[in-house]
């Protein structure tokens, strides 16, 4: 329920506080005075879009607040699953810059608009008179039903299965679309595997085979140096180990004469050792060491045939040739299992096809059950109306594919007259047939939907005389089940209200703003008798207003 609402700077709203009470309240106020400002004040914290548009002094920021009280209405799960704290007192607060910046706050914690907007569906269901024109909406005229047959969660689940089939749907056909692509060239990653698959790549291969390749090609010249050097070491006549041999006996006489010879002797011993180690070095080497041609061509081939492939696949490292040859295989593996996987998702289609048709029979079998009663129940608040002839039909069409409401779109047919067969709405109704029929159609939802308020915004265009006194009395009803704010013009449906505000204008030294009053009953026979009369308020309308008010 809406127990407070504090507007700062709002179009033609410097600053207005205003508590609020169960039950049916009404505003009413001479035309351009801000009654409809209030709705779209409320609208805002409600998730509505803004723009600056709407600030009263370009030089300072709009403010819009509301708070609630939320208990009996089951919306502790909805903060637990958005993260929210719950408290029975809800904050909902609208900040808007004159930059053009809005933010929206839920119990003080900044929250996106959409959020706030699914909050405040929950909460406050606002109807204006340009909400007639949804009934002309098979949506909208099935969402009535099945809010009538109080069918929630089966939606729900209706909504979440076909979900799950346009998801599952939507991989089968791009796996569909996949498998015709990559089977049309199954031939060619075939071929490209294949060949790479034959030349057994190793990541550092071509790097070994350039080594070996400058090795054997300069073989012999090799060979050469490394033959000479040997014998120069060992074999020739005073050879280096020979002299080396000579160089550290002769110090060998006289280390023990002098410690720097000493150590310069041990040196020479241990490079003796170390030359000795080179020169079989040499030899092993210079043994092992071959000019091999049939081995170089075969190397020379090997790095031809890597580099063709590099080239050929636009790549310089073999690691990447062998990221080409692993994806080559994913992708031919694809194709060799992608018949299983079409079959798999094919099933998973098609139980999810067979689920959701079956929630949908469910939700078509529910909608008939409560057609008579509906219709019933309609035309009997019709006759409450004023309209103790009409007609109410409600068809329900079936269509070939399923929707997230299941199969069924639906059409209400009226006539206000007898004789006059019953037509869809968009083709028969009047304006004032039209916003009693609404009307009829929220009256009998009220006592079905958890919404704490509803807000009613001069839905009654085209009714007056008895029949606004049938339409205020059916809002009294309403109110019993819910808190009901009504913004009228009709002193018929302001004198059933328990809680009344006249929203007025008011003149400054550099603007006209809108203002607002809770009216005392003497004050309220005063507003009232305004709406009765013409310019002066006269005694008679004064009676009749007490009237109104059962005011003895």
């Amino acid at each position: 329920m809406l127990s407070h609402l504090s507007i700062k700077n709002y179009i033609l709203i410097r600053e207005l506080e205003m508590d609020f009470r169960p039950g049916f309240t009404a505003i009413t106020g001479e035309t351009g005075a801000g009654k409809s400002i209030l709705v779209g004040a409320l609208s805002l914290i409600l998730g509505k879009r803004a723009d600056t548009d709407v600030l009263l002094d370009e030089q300072d920021k709009c403010v819009i607040e509301g708070v609630f009280r939320l208990s009996g209405t089951g919306l502790l799960p909805f903060f637990n699953d958005n993260d929210l704290d719950f408290e029975e007192q809800l904050v909902l607060r609208r900040e808007i810059g004159n930059n053009g910046k809005s933010r929206a706050f839920i119990n003080d914690t900044p929250v996106n608009l959409s959020l706030m907007r699914e909050l405040g569906e929950k909460i406050v269901d606002i109807h204006s008179q340009h909400e007639t024109l949804l009934l002309n909406e098979s949506v909208f005229q099935l969402a009535l039903i099945d809010s009538y047959a109080g069918i929630a969660s089966l939606l729900e689940d209706m909504m979440n299965c076909h979900n799950k089939y346009i998801v599952a749907k939507r991989r089968l056909d791009d796996l569909a679309s996949k498998e015709r692509q990559v089977t049309a060239e199954a031939d060619f990653l075939r071929y490209q595997f294949d060949e790479l698959d034959k030349a057994g790549l190793r990541q550092d291969e071509l790097s070994e085979l350039e080594e070996e390749q400058k090795l054997l090609a300069n073989a012999e010249e090799i060979k050469s140096i490394l033959f000479t050097a040997s014998q120069n070491m060992y074999a020739a006549e005073e050879s280096l180990l020979d002299r080396f041999k000579e160089v550290t006996g002769s110090l060998g006489k006289i280390s023990g004469f002098h410690a720097e010879v000493a150590d310069l002797y041990n040196r020479l011993q241990s490079a003796q050792i170390e030359l000795k180690d080179i020169g079989q070095g040499l030899v092993s080497l210079e043994e092992q060491i071959n000019y091999d041609p049939v081995r170089l061509e075969s190397v020379n081939k090997r790095i031809d045939l890597l580099l063709g492939f590099l080239h050929k696949h636009h790549v310089k490292e073999l690691a990447e040739l062998i990221t080409i040859h692993d994806e080559l295989g994913r992708k031919l593996s694809m194709v060799e299992n992608i018949d299983e996987d079409l079959r798999s998702l094919e099933k998973e289609v098609e139980q999810a096809k067979s689920e959701m048709l079956s929630i949908a029979d469910d939700l078509h079998n529910k909608r008939l059950e409560v057609l008579p009663a509906m219709e019933a129940q309609v035309a009997s608040t019709l006759g409450l109306l004023g309209m103790e002839k009409s007609v109410v039909r409600v068809v329900i069409d079936s269509m070939p594919d399923c929707w997230e409401r299941g199969y069924d779109l639906a059409e209400i047919h009226f006539s206000a007259n007898p004789g006059v067969p019953a037509a869809p709405v968009s083709r028969i109704a009047s304006g004032g047939e039209l916003s009693r029929l609404m009307l009829a159609l929220k009256s009998l939802i009220t006592g079905k939907t958890l919404l704490p308020t509803i807000i009613l915004d001069e839905i009654d265009m085209g009714v007056s005389g008895e029949i606004a006194g049938k339409v205020g009395k059916l809002l009294r009803t309403m109110a019993g089940n819910m808190q009901l704010i009504a913004i009228t013009h009709l002193p018929q449906i302001a004198g059933m209200a328990e809680d009344h505000f006249r929203v007025y204008k008011k003149s400054t030294a550099d603007r006209t703003v809108s203002g607002v009053k809770r009216l005392s009953d003497i004050e309220r026979v005063e507003e009232i008798a305004g709406m009765l009369s013409n310019e002066k308020v006269t005694d008679a309308a004064r009676a009749t207003a007490m009237e109104l008010l059962n005011i003895h």
